[in-house]
């Protein structure tokens, strides 16, 4: 097995100097500054922690600025972005990245598996390091805590990586639900054609040679060591593992969820049951399941359509929602790995989407309340219909009369008019809010994206508990099922650690 040669117990102590000082500086001044003292108009020097596949378009993203240092495990997923930037330092290993380069580095990009998100970003963040953290922001529970509260307590500049985000649709729709329009939302129905790729299968046994061009040690990080094998884990497959993604729900949910999330202010569900298809194992998420969150009545804060200084925010209540997840489908005869992708909602829910569309798309999100329905067939939210209790069909948002007297309460990604696609878009409203030193410019800012990303891992911990979840929110416990601890905060192996 190839190893890394460095020494991560000596980056832990002096990680842990540098994250004191910063924290320090945090104390004194109030926010981070750009650290080279940099003007406004000046390039941001940015890390890339991930440089191969998602990482590589978010390298792209930010190309107006400096790519600085590029970092990644495996020298053939990396090429092609260190060919591109070959002024760029390279690391294979983010630990001595940030020690070496960390004073000349502003801001950090992680794109790596979903197993590695955390530690990468929390060590950049300690750093004073502006954080851009690919979707879904974390793997376990206690993660997302952490995460969320470092950002607060750092006060960097944070985004998660759910492009949708940036979409002016996806912002409309959720001023449309918060505006009362179908009244308080009771169900909310998401389902999606992932996974694409292979679950429902068993670790396989024996190894094979590590090649040359991958740091497997650095690869599985803080995941419990396992011997490499060919095309079973990386570079895109470990999406179904357990160690190292989160399925289906890790794929899809950031972005299908976001806008009924934010809509109705989710907050923490009280129950969380999980039919899988498939026989379960503990390798690997299930070719597909059902999921229910139960969420109660709740208070929520929303913009105020009217503002003044003295009068920025309503506060409205929402009843309790029952949320159903729905992803995969029954596994295939000849290949169980894969999926027929029938797990969809009910045709009583689906029916008028039917009418409307001549048939159940892939994916979609369905809201229902009291006065109405709305349907997303877009797997970010931003394109989305209306259905009012005395309309005979889905009208399409834009043509609708009744939304186009909603007012506009919140604020829109400032790239909306540019003709550039929602992922960069994503990448330039996080840039602009570090120069403007305004965290509050992101709209998937670490304080949101981990309360989405929250809801989301629940999900996966009652597949993995294989039982229904009594969940208490503010203890971070599930009160009836005290084994699913070990899958709501991971124990990190050696040198990986989170703190």
């Amino acid at each position: 097995m190839k190893k890394s040669t460095y020494r991560s117990g000596r980056w832990n102590r002096r990680d842990f100097l540098k994250s004191t000082a910063a924290a320090a500086a945090v104390a004194t001044f109030g926010v981070p500054t750009l650290l080279r003292g940099q003007n406004l108009n000046s390039k941001l020097n940015i890390a890339a922690i991930g440089a191969g596949g998602k990482g590589s378009s978010d390298i792209n993203c930010v190309d107006s600025e400096n790519i600085y240092a590029l970092c990644d495990a495996d020298l053939d997923n990396s090429a092609e972005q260190r060919k591109k930037h070959p002024d760029a330092k390279f690391y294979r290993d983010f630990r001595k990245m940030l020690d070496e380069s960390g004073k000349s580095i502003d801001a950090v990009m992680v794109s790596t598996p979903d197993h590695f998100h955390a530690i990468a970003a929390a060590a950049a963040m300690r750093l004073g390091k502006h954080v851009y953290c690919q979707k879904p922001l974390v793997q376990t529970i206690y993660e997302a805590r952490y995460l969320r509260t470092l950002a607060h307590d750092t006060k960097v500049i944070t985004q998660m990586g759910n492009q949708g985000s940036s979409n002016d649709g996806l912002r409309r729709a959720v001023e449309v639900v918060q505006a009362g329009l179908i009244g308080p939302v009771r169900q909310v129905h998401v389902w999606t054609n992932r996974p694409i790729w292979p679950q429902g299968m068993t670790r396989p046994d024996g190894s094979d040679p590590v090649p040359d061009s991958l740091d497997w040690d650095i690869w599985l990080g803080p995941a419990a060591f396992r011997q490499f094998k060919k095309d079973i884990y990386q570079p895109f497959v470990w999406r179904g593992w357990q160690d190292f993604g989160t399925g289906a729900l890790g794929d899809m949910a950031c972005h299908t969820v976001n806008m009924p999330f934010r809509a109705t202010g989710f907050g923490y569900p009280t129950e969380i049951e999980a039919e899988i298809f498939g026989a379960p194992n503990k390798d690997s998420y299930p070719i597909g399941s059902k999921i229910r969150f139960e969420f109660p009545a709740r208070k929520i804060t929303i913009p105020a359509p009217h503002r003044t200084f003295f009068h920025r925010h309503d506060t409205i209540d929402q009843v309790a929602t029952t949320f159903w997840w729905y992803d995969g489908g029954q596994p295939l005869a000849d290949n169980p790995t894969k999926h027929d992708g029938t797990n969809k909602p009910p045709r009583e829910i689906t029916a008028d989407v039917e009418s409307l569309l001549g048939e159940i798309p892939g994916s979609g999100c369905i809201l229902i309340g009291d006065k109405g329905m709305i349907f997303s067939p877009d797997d970010y939210g931003a394109d989305f219909f209306v259905k009012l209790s005395d309309d005979k069909k889905f009208t399409h948002s834009s043509k609708h009369p009744a939304v186009a007297a909603i007012p506009q309460t919140i604020p829109r990604n400032p790239y909306h008019e540019e003709k550039i696609d929602a992922d960069r878009r994503q990448h330039l409203e996080w840039i602009k809010a570090i120069k403007d030193n305004n965290p509050e410019q992101c709209y998937s800012r670490f304080a949101i994206a981990a309360q989405l990303t929250e809801v989301m891992l629940l999900g996966c911990v009652s597949i993995r508990a294989g039982k229904k979840i009594v969940w208490d929110g503010p203890s971070m416990t599930a009160t009836n099922a005290p084994e699913a601890a070990q899958y709501i905060k991971r124990e990190n192996r050696p040198g990986f650690l989170l703190s």
